[in-house]
């Protein structure tokens, strides 16, 4: 029987912490402190309005270089007839001073005319070099009142709402806040929150790892989650699976923070304490909540112990209230998106400032996703806009694949009661970048090859991003055909003439124009572990009866350029697929491959040699064959792709391509076809 209390909607469970918050009176601004007011306040949030003691500017001030006059006396000047003002003059009234941008003005002027508006005149009436101190002055234009100065409270009038409470302070706000005459700010305390890293199996970021060990980064990315949040953050070491000592720790936590953030032991394995731990020192209120990934969430309440050790230093500030505890999934993935969706409203509340929202956008799925009809499911997306349509081309899904929130463009919901969505339906995402890096966004779908990673790079050097999305080289050639990208890798092999791509392009694309741009020759071959254990020569020793015995083997996914090609030598050499153990388990890249053969789930694969040399593999070569770049014709024209045309031509980004082992730059930049 499992563990778990039961899943409940996403919706019931952040009520169900949320009411226990207000039970224990934390739903509100946790504090208020008074600071300095430097820079060091920039991204606190005002605990209460600010308003302004003082105006600015406190005076009528010049705006510009040149005369404080009346305007009154400057009527009637015209180019044609210019009206003369006195500025020196013994027992004659001033009718004009000379003031800097930001003086004073005098109480007998209300404008000020612009040095360059201006003729100086000596005391014999002719034009003067002397700008400061001339006997008078010549104007040709006349003045409104008011002209050309910064009137008293023209910014800031004392006794004006300068800032609301719950208000973010941005770089400009500092400064409107000192004009306003305040030197110091009263805002929302940092809440403290205290992250607690469990597992046996974790060992410190820079370990020597062996077999078994899991470098524990999870607090890393949420202690700089809770830092962007407004929170501030205390990761404590790594604690063993041991329920009393994460018993102990979780009590000394609670002593001196606001929330505790318990990372892994919360799903239902035999060393998964942490639902333990919180009914031990409180309440456990939900355990298991309908969300992927995320789904072993734990919420709950415990209770301070005030006097142990030295922490009873700290019961001025903590009460003996019970305190909010979250159990973190261990996957990165899952604590992440835990983070997002729980931590970050109960930080909104403590603050007092609105939660963060991302902005949304309307996109059109590129391909189908099957999702559990219970659970609300956060799909991580890569966008782009191809002509008119925002498209969102979903990332690996696996809990554990962090770099799929480093690549993703946002964040896609698949609703409870939703069994998945088909490639074509509009879906909400919400966008991690903004609409201009978007908008500069190249979308590429197709085969995965290790180059396209560099070409991300050295596009980055010139305004542009490259998102791409591993589907295989026939699904790359499908999504141009319904234009949902700009481009496609493909290595497709026509077994009637040994050509690449062509014969396929004519099948999905028969009425798009295309432009067809050879990137590189690569070696194909098969991936093995170091020392090649298990003596494989050929394709002929993967079959059950080949001469390296049992071997287990990992294949690509259907539509693959290499899973292609290997069909048809194997076709050539009459072995059927049936006889090769693993023949059925796929893997969407190269390095996936690679990395299949370097954990042990595979003997080897088919793959690129540059993909065996990352994860210091051995490779047998086999085969050589073209990795093309197909465009359709109107993209290929397009102001977007310019850049990455002059890329397969620069000398630096084909020295890089070539240190990658078993590539061919010498065909780079080749025109294959166009239509």
């Amino acid at each position: 029987m499992s563990v778990y209390l039961h899943d409940i909607p996403l919706s019931q469970a952040q009520a169900r912490l949320r009411e226990a918050l207000q039970d224990a009176g934390l739903w509100r601004t946790l504090g208020v402190e008074e600071i300095p007011l430097d820079e060091n306040a920039l991204g606190r949030v005002t605990a209460e309005p600010i308003w302004a003691e003082i105006s600015s500017p406190h005076y009528h001030a010049s705006a510009m270089d040149g005369f404080a006059v009346k305007a009154e006396d400057t009527n009637g000047a015209q180019p044609s007839s210019p009206i003369q003002l006195i500025v020196l003059r013994d027992q004659l009234p001033v009718q004009a001073q000379y003031v800097d941008t930001g003086d004073p003005l005098p109480e007998w002027a209300n404008a000020v005319i612009p040095i360059e508006n201006v003729e100086s005149l000596d005391e014999n009436g002719k034009i003067s070099s002397i700008v400061r101190g001339p006997s008078s002055i010549r104007i040709r234009a006349a003045v409104a009142p008011w002209s050309h100065v910064r009137p008293l409270g023209e910014d800031i009038v004392a006794t004006q709402l300068v800032l609301p409470a719950g208000h973010i302070l941005k770089p400009v706000d500092l400064g409107a806040i000192a004009a306003s005459g305040h030197q110091s700010i009263r805002v929302a305390r940092k809440p403290k929150i205290a992250i607690l890293p469990t597992g046996t199996e974790l060992v410190p970021i820079g370990s020597k790892l062996k077999a078994g060990d899991i470098l524990e980064y999870n607090s890393l990315v949420l202690a700089a989650q809770v830092k962007q949040m407004g929170g501030e953050p205390t990761r404590f070491p790594i604690i063993k699976d041991d329920f009393d000592l994460i018993c102990k720790r979780v009590l000394e936590a609670a002593q001196t923070h606001d929330l505790i953030l318990l990372n892994a032991g919360s799903s239902a394995g035999a060393e998964d304490f942490s639902a333990k731990v919180v009914e031990k020192l409180g309440t456990l209120l939900v355990h298991g909540v309908a969300v992927r990934p995320g789904h072993p969430v734990i919420l709950g309440m415990v209770h301070r112990e005030l006097g142990i050790g030295t922490l009873v230093e700290t019961k001025s500030q903590f009460t003996n209230l019970p305190i909010p505890i979250i159990g973190v999934p261990g996957y990165p993935v899952s604590a992440a998106l835990t983070v997002d969706i729980f931590v970050e409203p109960i930080l909104a509340k403590w603050l007092g400032r609105r939660p963060l929202e991302l902005p949304t956008e309307t996109a059109i799925l590129t391909r189908k996703l099957v999702s559990p009809a219970g659970d609300d499911d956060f799909v991580r997306v890569v966008v782009g806009r191809v002509e008119d349509k925002l498209l969102a081309a979903p990332l690996s899904r696996g809990a554990g694949v962090i770099t799929s929130l480093v690549q993703a463009d946002g964040l896609a919901l698949i609703p409870s009661g939703t069994q998945g969505m088909e490639a074509g339906e509009k879906i909400q995402v919400r966008l991690y970048r903004n609409r201009n890096e978007i908008e500069k966004t190249i979308l590429a779908i197709g085969s995965h090859d290790l180059t396209l990673d560099l070409i991300a790079q050295f596009l980055a050097e010139h305004d542009r991003r490259l998102a791409s999305a591993n589907v295989g080289s026939q699904g790359g050639l499908v999504a141009l055909r319904r234009g949902e990208a700009h481009l496609a890798g493909s290595h497709l092999l026509d077994p009637s003439d040994g050509s690449y791509n062509i014969s396929y392009i004519r099948q999905y694309m028969p009425d798009i124009p295309v432009k067809v741009v050879a990137l590189v020759g690569r070696d194909q071959g098969l991936i093995v572990k170091k020392g090649n254990p298990k003596g494989i020569k050929s394709l002929g020793d993967l079959a059950g009866t080949g001469r390296a015995g049992s071997v287990k083997f990992i294949n690509r996914q259907r539509g693959a350029g290499t899973r292609v090609l290997l069909d048809y030598h194997l076709n050539l050499m009459t072995i059927q697929a049936e006889s090769i153990a693993g023949y059925s388990q796929e893997e969407y890249t190269h390095l996936g491959v690679a990395t299949a053969v370097a954990s042990g789930r595979a003997d080897c694969g088919l793959g690129i040699a540059a993909a065996a040399q990352a994860l210091d593999l051995d490779f047998i070569p086999l085969f050589q064959e073209r990795y093309d770049l197909v465009i359709p014709k109107q993209f290929a024209d397009d102001n977007l792709l310019a850049p990455l045309f002059d890329l397969l031509a620069d000398l630096r980004f084909r020295e890089a391509v070539s240190h990658l082992k078993g590539y061919d730059v010498s065909v780079m930049g080749a025109l294959i076809l166009e239509d």
